[in-house]
């Protein structure tokens, strides 16, 4: 069991987040047996899943597939990022970094994110290292994240930080120090493009604040320079969830998942909508909202509204739970807002509608700031696992699990001082 002590001995003297806080557990989340084993298949599943949403895109760029799905993951994209994520030596780069976002509900996991940039690959490492050293048998073990992160680069690489993913860089700069010379933290501004690969550690929405970005992405685009994760802004959408439930496109899905991968995925990604204000004809209705225009959303009840919006990607606003906004959590003034807002902003910034599932509450012990004394949390618990797919022969490998645990009052999970952070291990009786 780590103890506050341990914790500080072990603490990097850089630190991990910048002027970032968080509750110290002394033990590891506990998963069953069995929900461990399901998180680990994920991997795959997922990888496969970003794979079809890649050829849905070039298919419908093309012409093979209706155009209305290329246009919803390009909208407000600029052109000149759009012709450089579409050249020809990056038609089948995938992210090789998949960490899904799952809420542990009453009735399993709940799928509200995939992100190939993450935060927390870092941190998660260290805490793997350090509860590891204590005795836990964490997920992934002692190097798994480390390990897992170096596939993707064989020769070493430049990881590229930008001002705006400032908080991260103490993660980034411990990991590459754990990685050894073959590993350095750079600024994303004033890049100069060498003969190494670059890990990109910021996102695409910000390219206008990077002036050396334009010589680098040409290089990533000639195929000169291999970057991860690839500069193709349509694979960092939301909007994918809801077009994977399109029952329009539900045959095209078949073709690309075989039945136990598109049954597995149904079951954990939440029902979604994109929230196009285009008018239905006179006789149809939005799939089980059972309504005919965005409007009447506005209008729904507090407990109609078991809804989550929330921008689909490419925005400053997307990342960190800084867009969300949850139906029954608001006024009726605040979501007729929301509402309003996702409608107005589909041609720039396209909305996606989630169902809600509450995670469910757990309890897990961690130790007061201000007397040191061991307290017990009930909290809802996000699962973020770290997958990575070696650039040598592509196998995929879970590095480890970073449980966040917020107060049970918070309907939003996502890292705060209020939270306790911890990686995962594996146990009978779970949580």
């Amino acid at each position: 069991m780590l103890t506050p002590e341990a914790f500080a001995a072990a603490f990097p003297k850089n630190g991990l987040f910048a002027e970032k806080d968080w509750l110290l557990s002394p033990e590891p989340f506990p998963l069953e047996p069995k929900l461990a084993e399901e998180i680990s298949g994920l991997g795959h599943r997922l990888r496969v899943f970003l794979k079809a949403c890649n050829a849905l895109y070039h298919r419908s760029v093309k012409g093979k597939l209706p155009p209305w799905i290329a246009s919803a993951v390009d909208a407000g994209k600029p052109a000149s990022l759009l012709e450089i994520a579409r050249a020809p030596a990056l038609r089948e780069e995938l992210p090789r970094v998949i960490r899904p976002d799952l809420l542990l509900t009453a009735d399993g996991l709940a799928l509200t994110e995939i992100d190939s940039v993450p935060g927390g690959i870092g941190l998660t490492a260290w805490l793997n290292e350090t509860y590891a050293a204590s005795g836990a048998e964490v997920i992934g073990g002692p190097r798994g994240m480390i390990d897992g992160f170096g596939s993707l680069f064989p020769r070493g690489a430049d990881l590229l930080v930008s001002q705006e993913a400032g908080s991260y860089r103490p993660e980034m700069q411990w990991l590459a120090e754990k990685l050894g010379p073959a590993f350095s933290v750079a600024s994303a501004e004033d890049y100069t493009a060498r003969d190494r690969d670059v890990y990109r550690f910021f996102e695409l929405f910000d390219l206008p604040n990077l002036p050396a970005a334009p010589a680098l992405l040409a290089e990533v685009a000639a195929g000169r320079l291999r970057m991860t994760a690839s500069p193709k802004p349509w694979l960092e959408e939301k909007a994918w969830l809801a077009l994977f439930h399109l029952r329009p496109l539900l045959e095209t899905w078949r073709r690309e998942l075989t039945d136990n991968q598109l049954h597995r995925l149904q079951k954990i990604i939440p029902y979604s909508w994109l929230v196009d204000p285009a008018p239905l004809p006179h006789h149809a209705v939005l799939p089980r909202l059972e309504i005919q225009s965005w409007d009447e959303l506005a209008a729904f009840s507090q407990k109609q509204r078991q809804l989550v919006l929330k921008l689909s990607g490419f925005s400053e606003l997307a990342w960190g739970s800084r867009s969300v906004t949850i139906g029954h959590d608001v006024s009726q003034h605040e979501w007729a807002a929301a509402v309003a807002e996702a409608q107005k902003s589909f041609a720039t910034n396209p909305f996606v509608l989630q169902e809600f599932r509450p995670a469910r509450v757990v309890e897990h012990p961690y130790y007061d700031r201000e007397t040191g004394l061991l307290r017990t949390l009930r909290g809802r618990v996000r699962l973020c696992p770290y997958f990575f797919a070696s650039a040598a022969d592509d196998s995929l490998t879970l590095g480890g699990i970073l449980a966040t645990i917020c107060p049970e009052d918070k309907k939003i999970i996502h890292g705060m001082k209020d939270a306790i952070l911890v990686p995962c291990c594996v146990s009978a009786y779970g949580a």
